[in-house]
């Protein structure tokens, strides 16, 4: 605690956050105990190319596991992030997550490296449309559908969709892009096989380069394009430290490592630096 602490009042730190910040939320991530690679593949981006039917399926779970992700309210972590911020120990946040709650929290520099739930995007015209609205339109086309599907929050997968049966599935109607009516539709995030845009990229490399150090939290960082950060960083001779409670890729790689929760993290470097 103390080395972190000492990181973050040297000068501004990048947050890269994982999903390890949002399971105080009541959000899962994937490879936890409750997390979906222990149940089954994650839907991919070649699916919603090429699958119909596994797309009509996702899309039957996610009308239904939707609105549980959307009740999700930013925790302790968050907040935390936001008074470092301000405090001018943190120059801004890349999150891998795509549950909006660091934005929710406060924070004024949020890079959603793999996007947000708050929109769909059309594969084929790309018209992207707010996910409110979408959802708005799958309920005018599925009257009475959510009502026969009762699910607690605690079903809801990392990417907001739900175990449904089988039966359920095959009654969803899946309306077209309100463009050009194509069914292959997808949240506007990144899905396993996709890349990065690199726009995003660019942006928080740069962020990257103006920061101090670099403090990884809740992030096992198994996925490439978070864990290069960590190279990037190594390499421009930067301070590279990682909250976690479980192990991860770069353990062996960082200065400093602290296995603990990451709201118990947050709580004790706020006690630490007086804020």
């Amino acid at each position: 605690m103390r080395r972190i602490a000492d990181q973050l009042r040297s000068g501004p730190a990048m947050v890269l956050t994982g999903a390890g910040v949002s399971t105080d939320s009541g959000i899962p991530d994937y490879r936890g105990e409750r997390g979906k690679l222990r149940k089954g593949r994650p839907m991919t981006y070649q699916e919603f190319l090429h699958d119909r039917a596994a797309a009509h399926r996702y899309w039957a779970r996610s009308f239904v596991g939707w609105r549980a992700m959307a009740q999700a309210r930013s925790n302790r972590a968050h907040h935390a992030l936001v008074e470092l911020e301000r405090a001018g120990c943190v120059s801004g946040i890349v999150t891998q997550n795509v549950d909006g709650l660091h934005e929710a929290a406060g924070s004024a520099r949020v890079l959603p490296l793999h996007g947000d739930m708050s929109s769909v995007v059309c594969l084929d015209c790309r018209f992207s449309e707010p996910r409110a609205g979408f959802d708005q339109r799958l309920a005018d086309t599925n009257p009475g559908y959510l009502e026969s599907a009762r699910v607690t929050f605690d079903m809801v997968n990392p990417d907001g969709d739900v175990e449904l049966p089988q039966e359920l599935v095959e009654r969803f109607v899946m309306p077209g892009c309100a463009r050009c009516g194509s069914l292959r539709l997808k949240p506007d995030v990144v899905y396993f096989g996709e890349s990065v845009p690199g726009g995003r990229r660019e942006a928080a490399s740069e962020l990257l380069a103006e920061s101090t150090s670099l403090l990884v939290a809740g992030s096992s960082l198994a996925v490439m394009s978070g864990y290069k950060f960590v190279i990037d960083a190594r390499r421009a001779g930067k301070q590279v430290a990682v909250i976690n409670g479980g192990p991860g890729r770069a353990d062996d790689k960082v200065d400093v490592l602290w296995r603990i929760g990451v709201a118990e993290a947050f709580n004790a470097l706020l006690d630490e630096l007086g804020l």
